[in-house]
């Protein structure tokens, strides 16, 4: 809250500060973050595709909205771990914005408050394209929840009571990139529940978590220096390795048992190869030492988790097209 008080409080007396130039935005966004982000959205949309309650406007608010929550989480996270100083020179990966002085924290806050408005309006739009005055108390549940997904793309690594410091942030990347993302977007389209849907939307979260935890199985010792508690951490690197084993083991058998539940035809297999990287990812996983060779591996997983979407996506569509004829 304190955050929020300051920041409105200089808004308002300073203006908008001299902003950085679109480059250095453009990589403080973290581009290679976006494609995992919007997993679950590609999951939950082409199941309403299948579904029969597929809208094209109601879709591209939806992607637009979760792009920016994910940047406006990345410019949040820059910003809490800068401030903190969590990072710094012992830090392995990509030098943040923040931290090499390219963007001041006066610029970075002011970043973060004007991406939660473009968050929070997009939300707003789409609720209203989705449900209008008609479904007033689903609507205002939904306001709710993009509210609170605002507040958790912040509060991950801002104020003190930041949840990515205290080991929850593998658990709230399940259930916001997991759970929330593809039923809250099949709900969006169909106004239902389907819980068989537990299976992907459970896939997604944990392939989501893992990304987390190879940047936390790679940050292990700084995280450490700089007081940062993660589940990682916790567990210790040889911990961690088997915990991130079971992950991606687990979504790949979770997204196996969904498509023989529903009896796709056998063309869903071709989804499967998204797999192939992703084993190939965890025999090389289990040898590595040096915790800089984690880093190449988030973008392989962000991008397998996204591959996967895509390739399930496709293979509904034909599935409902193949119905139609």
């Amino acid at each position: 809250m304190l955050f929020w008080k300051s920041a409105l409080q200089n808004l308002i007396k300073n203006g908008s500060p001299d902003m950085a130039g679109l480059k250095t935005w453009i990589s403080a966004s973290r581009l290679r973050t976006l494609p995992l982000s919007i997993s679950g959205a590609v999951v939950g949309s082409s199941y309403a595709y299948f579904s029969g309650s597929f809208d094209s406007s109601i879709f591209i608010l939806i992607i637009l909205t979760t792009l920016s929550f994910q940047v406006l989480s990345n410019l949040a996270n820059d910003y809490g771990d800068g401030v903190k100083g969590t990072d710094n020179k012992y830090r392995i990966g990509p030098e943040r914005a923040l931290q090499s002085g390219a963007v001041t924290p006066k610029q970075m806050r002011f970043a973060v408050i004007l991406n939660a408005f473009i968050s929070a309006s997009l939300s707003i739009a789409l609720i209203w394209v989705s449900f209008g005055l008609e479904q007033l108390f689903t609507s205002l549940i939904f306001v709710f929840l993009g509210a609170l997904s605002i507040y958790a793309a912040i509060s991950y690594t801002v104020g003190n009571s930041a949840y990515g410091y205290r080991a929850l942030g593998d658990l709230m990347v399940f259930l916001f990139f997991g759970l929330l993302s593809v039923f809250g977007t099949f709900f969006l389209f169909s106004k239902q529940i389907d819980f068989r849907l537990l299976f992907p939307a459970s896939a997604v979260g944990l392939l989501s978590a893992a990304v987390l935890n190879l940047n936390n199985m790679r940050d292990l010792e700084s995280d450490k220096k700089s007081n940062k508690n993660t589940l990682a951490g916790y567990m210790g690197r040889k911990n961690a390795k088997v915990y991130h084993f079971l992950l991606i083991l687990i979504a790949i058998v979770l997204m196996i048992v969904f498509q023989t539940v529903m009896s796709f035809s056998n063309i869903m297999i071709f989804s499967w190869i998204a797999f192939i990287p992703l084993l190939l990812h965890l025999k090389i996983v289990y040898s590595i030492i040096n915790p800089e060779r984690f880093d190449p591996h988030l973008k392989l997983v962000a991008l397998s988790t996204f591959a996967m979407s895509l390739l399930f996506a496709s293979v509904l569509v034909i599935e409902q097209l193949h119905h139609s004829l």
